[in-house]
C-alpha cells in the first residue's frame, strides 16, 4: 500500500521526524486544514504529544461541511485543542475588494505571521505542516532545501515531505478516517471563489453557500454567470 525507501517505510520516516521533536517538547502546533494531508499527519502525531494545538484557518467561519471534520477530530483525539483563525489569504481578499468593498487599511499577512501569532498565544515552539514535495515545484524546492530531516531552523516541521498524494489518501483510507471533501475531480483545494466549489455547496450544503454569500454577496455573480450560460446553451 505504501512506497518503501530501502527497508524503511515512509510512515517510519515520518514517525522518526515526529519523535525527534517530541523528545524536545510535549506540545506541538499543527496547521489543520481538514484535508487529507493534515488528517494523516494528525493521526501520526497524536501518540507522540501530550497536547496538539490544531489551527484551522477559515475562509468563512462555521461552515457545517467543514465543522464536521473538526468535531470528528475533537471526538477521536482527546489530546487536541482546535483554534479557528481567519485565513491569511483573507487579508488580500478584503484589502483588494475581491467580491466585497475594498478596505485599504487591512494589514496584509502571510502564513508565517499566523504561525508566529499562534506560537505567542500558546507558548508552543514547533509547528507542523502537511506540505509535500509532490504538491508543487515551489514546495519541492523549499522542502528539498531541508535535506534528509525536514525541520527548518525556525522549528517548522514537514513529516510528509516525501509522501505522494496517493500514499496520503491510502493512509487515510487504511485508518478509516473520513475522506476529505473534493468539490470536483479537478478541484482538490479548500473553500474559495471558484465555480466548482459553489456548485458543490449549492447541491450538498446550501446553508454553507448562503453563509459565504452573506459574507461576500458580490460572489453570487459566479453562479449567476454560470446559470445564464446554461440557459443560453
Amino acid at each position: 500500500m505504501f512506497c518503501f525507501m530501502g527497508k524503511v517505510s515512509k510512515i517510519q520516516i515520518a514517525n522518526r521526524v515526529i519523535k525527534t521533536v517530541s523528545q524536545k517538547t510535549d506540545r506541538a502546533i499543527l496547521f489543520y486544514s481538514c484535508g487529507k494531508d493534515s488528517l494523516a499527519l494528525l493521526d501520526l502525531m497524536t501518540p507522540h504529544f501530550k497536547e496538539i494545538v490544531c489551527v484551522f484557518m477559515y475562509f468563512v467561519k462555521d461552515l457545517e461541511h467543514i465543522n464536521r471534520y473538526i468535531r470528528w477530530a475533537e471526538s477521536k483525539y482527546p489530546n487536541i485543542k482546535v483554534l479557528q483563525v481567519p485565513h491569511w489569504n483573507l487579508t488580500y481578499i478584503l484589502r483588494n475588494g475581491t467580491y466585497c468593498v475594498p478596505n485599504p487599511k487591512i494589514k496584509l499577512l502571510k502564513l508565517a505571521d499566523i504561525d508566529e501569532s499562534i506560537r505567542l498565544q500558546t507558548g508552543v515552539n514547533y509547528s507542523f505542516f502537511g506540505m509535500k514535495k509532490a504538491d508543487s515545484l515551489n514546495r519541492r524546492l523549499m522542502l528539498k532545501s531541508y535535506g534528509d530531516t525536514p525541520i527548518s531552523e525556525t522549528n517548522k516541521v514537514y513529516p510528509l515531505s516525501d509522501w505522494t498524494n496517493k500514499e496520503v489518501l491510502a493512509y487515510v483510507k487504511h485508518k478509516q478516517m473520513p475522506i476529505p471533501v473534493r468539490y470536483s475531480q479537478k478541484a482538490s483545494g479548500g473553500v474559495g471563489f471558484n465555480l466548482e466549489c459553489y456548485l458543490w455547496l449549492r447541491e450538498n450544503y446550501p446553508q454553507d453557500l448562503q453563509k459565504i454569500l452573506t459574507a461576500f454577496p458580490m460572489s453570487e455573480k459566479i453562479l449567476w454567470d454560470y446559470d445564464n450560460k446554461q440557459k443560453e446553451s
